[in-house]
């Protein structure tokens, strides 16, 4: 039965995982952006659920608690498919006080999703499971993520989820019947005899009650239960200490009782960002004269969207002007109320003026879209300019929608059109802030393509381009789970131009530090040009290069391996004798690693004779190189006495 349920689970996540922004063009935002985000942190749990199912087929795993943790993690991801399910549904046409009330009951039932699996994958029993390193690193990446999902959605009292969850799994448990199907609307129940309070956690165990798959039948048959645990609960809560630490409360842990948070304390209407729900940090004004915070209002416009997402009214401009006034209130109210002020957005401060050059630049951005070649390729040009030249510039284009423009243009079956337009995203990415706009805008895949079969001046940017946006971890994890993307890199530093094959280089060793990149590397055939470099005596940069990937490498047990294998201890030994100091430094440090808890490979450096040259390092290396040295030479003479 649990290898079934975890059969189940990785279904739903090969399900979710092939949910693209194309499935979701009629849901309206945020529920498009709330989908898409959840859609890609499933599909990081991919790894997880093969491990779990592998083990659940085992004898050994069948224990009672490792089946009720594989129901518990099954009962999240079709709640998590029941969500990306409504945004499959085109939108109904509403008022926008309609719509401001679907918007927050979808939020509601958005922190619920994510609030139900990052209890799972926190409750994960380890014991029961033979969950990898590379695994684990995944998983503590997702929950991160999924935390943070959960602040950005306002407040609402997680020990309520944590009730609700509790009453519904024991529902489902002894009923067995959940729904597939996502309920339009909530179920319309008689409300006689309950107070506000009752109404307000009805709604709430409403809506989850409905993207937990409960029958609408059976949700009048539970509601009388859960208001009464509810009830319980709140007066249970209050009996405790506040700063009791909840199983299913992390934010309880990690915040320090002298600060409080917003979430604490009954804040205006007006300092609440309309689309997140949360309180604004760098308060911008639309057309409409609407406050947003930045960065939701400029994914709601990235996305296409030409409309004030409250008001439903067109856009006259895309001009975004800092509401400094208001920001003033924010930070007046935090000093007085004792709340830690928001962090500033990193779009703040850009001082662009709102003129002639925001008017050509948002002219270049039609541009890029236009039927003629000659003007998309003209207008890429010198986007890809004026997006090296500035900050300020690289901001600008982001907020007149350049990006999802360049993305599609990645496509362009003309080279040099392509080369422009994965240049300018190389460009625009040096902004930190662009970096997830480039991504949510779904450039990854496309860029991999250009790397792959672009001109050489284009691949080499695309490489340089994956390097920029790997600097941002969760990154390193999507671009290596992409198919293709860690094995054209190597070949490019296999055969391309001497710059392709460093950006090739630089970006191979960024991806490599997160672990499960490492033995993809090894896999696609990485060794290869590395040991190629090590013997490159004409270019000191490329063996620095080469020994900067193995130092990383190395730490892998299937990656150490290989590296024997590929019979590079002769040419690091040569390297302890003859390269530059810093060179003798990780030649040293990778042959201690090789040479821990290896008798084999300690055996062989001791015949190629490295004696001589550790020596001579032990005495005149960097305090490192002495170290890494002076270790190995205590091996080498631990394995002459035995």
């Amino acid at each position: 039965a649990m290898a079934a349920t975890a059969g189940a689970a990785a279904e739903i996540v090969r399900e979710i995982a092939a949910v693209g922004a194309a499935d979701l063009a009629a849901a309206p935002e945020p529920l498009r952006a709330d989908c898409l985000r959840l859609a890609r942190k499933v599909s990081l749990l991919t790894h997880l659920v093969a491990e779990v199912a592998e083990a659940a087929g085992e004898d050994g795993a069948a224990g009672p608690e490792a089946a009720a943790w594989v129901a518990d993690l099954l009962r999240a991801l079709q709640a998590a498919r029941r969500f990306v399910a409504l945004g499959r549904v085109p939108a109904l046409h509403t008022g926008a006080a309609d719509q401001d009330v679907n918007d927050k009951n979808i939020a509601v039932q958005f922190k619920y999703v994510t609030w139900q699996l990052q209890a799972a994958l926190t409750n994960l029993p380890h014991s029961c499971f033979q969950i990898s390193d590379e695994v684990q690193e995944e998983v503590d990446l997702v929950r991160g993520q999924l935390k943070r999902e959960m602040e950005k959605k306002g407040a609402l009292d997680l020990n309520i989820f944590s009730k609700i969850h509790d009453i519904l799994a024991h529902h489902v448990d002894n009923v067995g019947s959940q729904s597939e199907e996502p309920h339009s609307q909530p179920e319309t129940l008689s409300l006689e005899n309950l107070s506000s309070d009752h109404l307000e956690l009805q709604h709430v165990a409403l809506l989850i009650s409905e993207i937990s798959g409960i029958s609408k039948s059976d949700i009048k048959k539970i509601t009388s239960e859960l208001i009464e645990g509810l009830e319980n609960a709140r007066v249970d809560d209050s009996a405790k200490p506040t700063n009791g630490d909840s199983k299913t409360s992390d934010e309880a842990k990690d915040s320090p009782d002298s600060v409080k948070k917003p979430d604490t304390v009954a804040m205006p209407e007006d300092f609440r960002c309309p689309i997140s729900l949360e309180l604004m940090r760098d308060p911008v004004i639309v057309s409409t004269g609407q406050t947003y915070e930045r960065a939701f209002i400029q994914r709601w416009i990235d996305g296409g969207n030409r409309t004030c997402p409250k008001t439903q009214q067109k856009l006259q401009n895309l001009t975004l002007t800092p509401n400094y006034v208001l920001r003033s209130l924010i930070l007046q109210w935090c000093e007085e109320k004792g709340i830690e002020p928001p962090t500033r957005s990193k779009y703040e401060g850009s001082s662009v003026e709102v003129g002639e050059d925001r008017l050509a630049i948002e002219a270049l951005v039609r541009n890029l879209s236009c039927s003629s070649l000659d003007e998309r390729k003209s207008a890429a040009a010198e986007i890809r300019s004026l997006a090296k030249k500035s900050t300020d510039n690289r901001m600008l284009l982001a907020e007149s929608g350049a990006i999802p423009a360049l993305v599609k243009l990645l496509s362009s079956k003309d080279p040099k059109t392509q080369e422009h337009a994965v240049t300018s995203l190389l460009n625009l990415s040096i902004y930190d802030q662009n970096k997830e706009l480039i991504v949510v805008g779904g450039a990854i895949v496309p860029i991999i393509q250009v790397l792959r079969t672009g001109s050489m001046e284009a691949r080499e940017n695309a490489a340089a381009a994956i390097f920029s946006l790997s600097l941002i971890d969760d990154n390193k994890i999507m671009i290596g789970s992409t198919p293709g993307a860690i094995e054209a890199l190597v070949e490019l530093l296999k055969s391309g131009s001497s710059r392709g094959r460093k950006d090739a280089a630089t970006a191979l060793f960024n991806l490599c530090i997160y672990q499960a990149n490492k033995v993809r590397a090894v896999r696609a055939g990485i060794l290869s040009p590395l040991v190629q470099m090590l013997q490159d005596s004409s270019s000191a940069g490329a063996t620095d290069e080469a020994l900067t990937i193995l130092s990383v490498l190395v730490s892998h047990h299937e990656c150490k391996t290989a590296i024997a294998k590929a019979h590079t201890i002769p040419f690091l030994i040569d390297l302890l004798r003859s390269s530059q100091a810093r060179n003798k430094e990780n030649a040293a440090a990778i042959l201690l690693a090789l040479c821990k808890k290896d008798a084999q490979n300690l055996a062989c450096i001791g015949r190629l004779g490295a004696q001589i040259p550790l020596t001579e390092l032990s005495k005149t290396g960097s305090d490192r190189a002495k170290r890494k040295a002076t270790s190995l030479l205590e091996h080498l003479s631990k394995l002459q006495v035995l």
